[in-house]
């Protein structure tokens, strides 16, 4: 392995990530300093009190500190059209990121895991399969613990999960296996249009030497031939592909012709969660996991927290926390997959940072499945207009008052859904504090 360069070496953002490569870079020896445009980032503590050594530079980006370096390695929350990284990639600066350095170092196979929606979902799966399968399986990135903190030569796979800015600055993964599950209009605050934000997620496929594949979306499908594809899909498949057949009367999971599981024995609902199921079978299957270990971890899987997660039934009404749907596609998932397995109507509560997206895609689905919609936020009144008459709206101040109003709009055999479509940070800290405040406010429901 040929050492990291020495010279000039710039760690650029001191957030999670960020301080990982701090670390990494510390354990390897390596000289370096850190910059972040914020004057107070949230590791800054974290560093001096561990790295007093390392210099830092905090506040607005210099242009002339980054363009004198060798290397940069940007964390995802910056954008690479940033000014002053802009001047550096000009002054031919090399551009890198904790995921090139990780991809380098692992020794252990790598599963990379993109997608705008369910990431998190299929990555945990894949994780506990491999476990199921007797791997000592390491599972972060994107989501849980830095890649670069999960480097162990114990480790006998990585299940990493990665997000288009994460992407942007890998050039060398050389995943034995890659997947983008989905592709929906998402951080279009960040990309100049949907073909920059699917350009930079076709970059997970780069040197792969398989390739899973979503068949239903092809915006998420490879560009470029590969010599390896496995397929899933909701549709009945041939030989080779995952998907959904009939049989009786009863639905089940399958490989080809090959009934695999019915899908009443999972215990994630809809079929969007069907499809995750899927994409998990086809990965493992990618990597010789035995078929009986998966199947007994999939049947075994609840989801996870805020990711269309059930909480309650309250006078027959079932309410579910999808605060993870951050974006129209995740919330279009949760409203079909829901809507079509559900005996009444939904409740939708809606609203918040919309990102610049556009919600006319909601409104089809919306007629089709909803009772009501119930929006709030930043930018609820571009979601109500978006919605037009599809059904009737309602405009609340407050999470509290939406499941309030939710509780006394559904009727028995319904279901009420948080899917915001929107980001959580005009009004909450994050994704996750909107679902706790969502399921504490549902749990005092009478």
């Amino acid at each position: 392995m040929q050492s990291i360069n020495q010279q000039a070496q710039v760690v650029v953002g001191l957030g999670k990530s960020g301080l990982s490569l701090v670390r990494f870079l510390a354990r390897q020896g390596q000289t370096f300093t850190v910059a972040d445009s914020r004057a107070q980032p949230p590791e800054l503590g974290t560093l001096q009190r561990d790295y007093p050594q390392i210099a830092v530079h905090c506040g607005p980006l210099s242009a002339d500190l980054l363009s004198a370096a060798k290397v940069l390695y940007v964390s995802p929350g910056l954008a690479l059209r940033t000014p002053a990284l802009q001047a550096a990639i000009t002054s031919g600066v090399a551009i890198s990121g904790d995921i090139d350095l990780f991809a380098q170092y692992a020794r252990a196979p790598i599963i990379a895991i993109t997608g705008s929606n369910a990431k998190s979902t299929v990555t945990t799966l894949v994780g506990l399969m491999c476990t199921a399968a007797g791997l000592n399986a390491a599972v972060g990135g994107n989501l849980g613990v830095p890649a670069l903190d999960l480097l162990d030569d114990a480790v006998d796979v990585y299940v990493m999960e990665l997000s288009s800015f994460q992407l942007e600055t890998t050039s060398q993964l050389k995943a034995r296996v890659a997947v983008c599950l989905n592709i929906s209009e998402d951080h279009m605050d960040r990309y100049d249009d949907v073909q920059g934000y699917i350009a930079a997620k076709q970059r997970v496929f780069n040197h792969a030497q398989a390739v899973v594949i979503n068949r239903d979306d092809k915006a998420s499908q490879p560009q470029q031939a590969q010599d390896t594809v496995i397929s899933f899909g909701l549709s009945e498949p041939v030989a080779g592909e995952f998907g959904l057949r009939e049989q009786a009367g009863v639905s089940y999971l399958a490989y080809g012709d090959e009934l695999l599981l019915p899908i009443s024995a999972l215990k994630i609902r809809g079929s969007h969660n069907y499809a995750n199921a899927l994409s998990a079978l086809a990965i493992g299957a990618a990597i010789d996991l035995p078929m009986p270990a998966m199947l007994c971890a999939l049947a075994d899987f609840t989801g996870l927290e805020h990711r269309c997660q059930w909480l309650r039934n309250v006078q027959g009404v079932d309410w579910y926390n999808d605060s993870k749907a951050t974006n129209v596609g995740a919330a279009l998932a949760a409203i079909e997959g829901l809507g079509a397995d559900n005996a009444g109507q939904l409740v939708l509560i809606a609203g918040g940072d919309g990102k610049g997206a556009d919600f006319s895609s909601l409104k089809g689905p919306v007629a089709q499945y909803c009772r009501a919609v119930i929006v709030l936020g930043r930018d609820a009144e571009r979601l109500a207009q978006a919605l037009g008459d599809a059904v009737a709206i309602e405009r609340v101040a407050s999470l509290e008052d939406a499941v309030l109003l939710a509780a006394q709009l559904a009727q028995a055999g319904d279901s009420v859904l948080l899917a915001p479509a929107c980001a959580s940070l005009d009004m909450f800290k994050s994704f996750e504090q909107r679902g706790e405040l969502f399921a504490q406010a549902v749990g005092r429901l009478l």
